[in-house]
């Protein structure tokens, strides 16, 4: 791949710039990946959800499946805790689809969410019955692998290729619904696989977590976004941090706070990443509800599946941002040094630049 090189601007402190010290010149560095234009989300095009809403409130689910005795790649273990089988971490995730799911199910429905799931495909095979309660619902899915003991790292380029086909195909087959994103199994992927997923005429890729809006990939042909996901608002990492369901209600709660906020000036994304055998246990399940009862609650709430927060970014925000991020580097490698503004209200409150603590 081509590594672009953009132009650094080496900014002097401010107390130097008032005893009439030269600015320092430009210099180019290279930003790898180069997946993505730099773009200050307060300096892009504004845009609005569907019906004016500030924020689209998006619950993903993720419905796995993982191998008792799962093959070696010779590059990830997915059972590294103790050499296969592990029963306890095994049985944690069959609980999630024997109890958890439908417990989880009961509190989605009556705050009437319709999900973008993040879907072991393998799961519409081994347990059907779930698969029918999601189909029933009209969810959205996204594929996070066939099993999410089975990883993208060591794929050649045609096996990647292969598996975008099969994931395609399986989900039309058992679903009737057509594939538009992924959330790679267990976070992994290739340095290839952005461009095969835009040459599988893929929409959306999940995981990137580094914007709170939907924005435009580099591929080498067609299009592909990255979709807000959270590691944050997310319930597996935080529990493993010791923290408990309450705590994810509260951080939930000020997330959503501050994206409405923010979602004044421009449409946020506010995504909530839960896993049934972890947020379906008895003791979890009630904060869950509280954080959906919360955010539903408020009037300017765009409440989208994954794939209609992207198939409306595609048709309506998609061109108006990649052209202002082009502009933005065209300018930035002119070679003249540049000082950014005082950025743009945001939130509700103007942002001012300090000077530094010391010299």
């Amino acid at each position: 791949m081509k590594i672009a090189r953009t132009v650094l601007t080496v900014k002097p402190h401010f107390r130097a710039l008032r005893r009439g010290a030269p600015r320092l010149e430009s210099v180019a560095m290279p930003l790898p990946p180069d997946r993505f234009y730099y773009s200050p989300i307060v300096e892009r095009p504004r845009f609005r959800w569907p019906n004016g809403a500030r924020v689209a409130f998006w619950v993903a689910p993720n419905v796995e499946f993982y191998e008792y005795l799962p093959e070696a790649d010779g590059v990830r273990d997915p059972w590294p805790r103790t050499p296969a089988p592990d029963v306890r971490e095994y049985g944690y995730r069959d609980y999630g689809n024997r109890v958890g799911f439908w417990r989880m199910l009961d509190v989605l429905d009556k705050h009437r969410i319709r999900c973008g799931v993040s879907l072991n495909l393998a799961v519409l095979e081994h347990h059907p019955e779930i698969g029918e309660a999601m189909i029933q619902r009209n969810w959205d899915f996204m594929s996070h692998g066939i099993y999410n003991t089975r990883y993208l790292n060591a794929c050649s380029e045609e096996q990647e290729r292969e598996f975008y086909r099969d994931s395609i195909e399986t989900l039309h087959r058992l679903t009737g619904k057509t594939l538009k994103g992924m959330l790679a199994p267990a976070f992994s992927g290739t340095e290839r696989t952005p461009d095969l997923m835009a040459e599988a005429n893929l929409e959306y890729l999940a995981g990137w977590t580094h914007d709170d809006q939907p924005f435009p990939f580099k591929v080498r042909s067609g299009r592909l976004i990255s979709m807000p996901y959270s590691v944050e608002l997310n319930d597996s990492p935080v529990f493993l941090t010791g923290q408990d369901a309450d705590y994810f209600y509260r951080i939930g709660k000020a997330q959503f706070d501050r994206l409405y906020q923010d979602g004044e000036r421009s449409g946020m994304v506010m995504c909530v990443a839960v896993h049934p055998w972890r947020i379906g246990l008895p003791h979890r399940v009630k904060w869950f509800d509280a954080l959906l009862g919360y955010v539903m609650s408020h009037s300017e709430v765009w409440q989208a599946t994954s794939d209609e927060i992207a198939d409306y970014y595609m048709a309506h925000c998609y061109d108006d941002v990649l052209a202002h991020a082009q502009d933005l580097e065209r300018s930035s490698t002119s070679g003249a040094p540049k000082w950014p503004p005082i950025p743009p209200t945001f939130g509700g409150r103007r942002e001012t630049l300090r000077p530094p603590l010391s010299s």
